[in-house]
C-alpha cells in the first residue's frame, strides 16, 4: 500500500499490477462516517484473493474524509460531512427519517467537490476516462458516491452503493434520468439499525424509474458488508 495526495485528498492506493503496468481499471471506494481512511482498504486484499484475475487489470483508491472527529468521541474517526447522530437516531426511532431525505445536508456539496477533484486528477494521472472508474462506498461513503456520480457528465463503469441510503431526493431525482444505462451494484441489511432498510429500496426504485442498471442485494444482517455482497462485487469487477 502507498499514501499519497489526490487532488486535497489523503489516499491510499493498492494494486498488484507488473512493474510499470497502467490498470484498466480503479476502484474508488469511500469509508463511511466515523470509519479511519483505511477502514474498507482490507476489501482491496480480499477481492484480490478470492479474484486472481484482477491483479493485473485493477487498482483500489480509498480516499479518506477531510474532517477529523477527534472531538467528537470519536479518535481517529473521520467524516465526508457533520452528521447530528441525535437528530439521525430520532428520526429512525420514530419512523420520521423519510422527512430527513428531501434536504442537503450541509457540507455535501463541499464533499462532492472534494472527491469530484480527486476523480478528474486520477483520471489524468493514469490516462483513463471516468468510464474506467468504479465508484463506490460504504454508509456516508456510498450516500457521496451516488451525488458524485449523479453530477458528473459521463456515467463510470459503475457505482457500488453498499449500505447507503436516499438524500438530497429533489436533485438526485432531477439528475438521474441523465444517467440512463448506469450500472449500479446496491446492497442494504433488512435490519439495518443506522439507516433503514426501506429508505435503500427507494433509492432503488428512484434509480430503476431513471433507467440505471441496477443489481440490489437484500441481505438478512445489519449496518455492514457481508461476504456475499463483496462476492457480487469480485463478479462485477471481473466482467469489467
Amino acid at each position: 500500500m502507498r499514501i499519497e495526495s489526490i487532488g486535497r485528498l489523503k489516499c491510499r492506493i493498492i494494486d498488484r499490477l507488473p512493474v510499470n503496468a497502467k490498470p484498466h481499471v480503479i476502484v474508488v471506494l469511500c469509508h463511511g462516517y466515523g470509519a479511519s481512511g483505511s477502514d474498507l482498504v482490507p476489501i482491496a486484499d480480499e477481492l484480490f484473493d478470492e479474484f486472481r484475475q484482477l491483479e493485473d487489470r485493477i487498482a483500489f483508491v480509498f480516499p479518506e474524509a477531510p474532517l477529523t472527529l477527534d472531538e467528537s468521541g470519536l479518535p481517529g474517526g473521520r467524516a465526508w460531512w457533520a452528521i447530528d447522530i441525535f437528530k439521525l437516531q430520532l428520526a429512525v426511532a420514530t419512523g420520521r427519517f423519510r422527512e430527513m431525505r428531501t434536504s442537503q445536508p450541509a457540507g455535501l456539496s463541499e464533499a462532492r467537490e472534494l472527491l469530484t477533484e480527486t476523480v478528474t486528477q486520477i483520471c489524468k494521472q493514469y490516462g483513463l476516462q471516468v468510464s474506467q472508474l468504479v465508484l463506490g462506498g460504504f454508509s456516508q461513503g456510498a450516500m457521496l458516491t451516488t451525488e458524485t456520480t449523479l453530477h458528473l457528465d459521463q456515467n463510470p463503469a459503475a457505482l457500488v452503493a453498499m449500505s447507503g441510503t436516499l438524500l438530497n431526493e429533489t436533485v438526485w431525482r432531477s439528475l438521474a434520468p441523465n444517467h440512463k444505462g448506469l450500472r449500479v451494484l446496491q446492497s442494504h441489511g433488512t435490519h439495518d439499525p443506522i439507516l433503514p432498510y426501506e429508505a435503500a429500496e427507494d433509492l432503488q426504485k428512484l434509480l430503476i424509474e431513471s433507467g440505471a442498471d441496477v443489481e440490489f442485494i437484500r441481505f438478512a444482517g445489519e449496518h455492514q458488508i457481508p461476504f456475499q455482497v463483496l462476492e457480487r462485487f469480485g463478479e462485477l469487477l471481473k466482467g469489467l
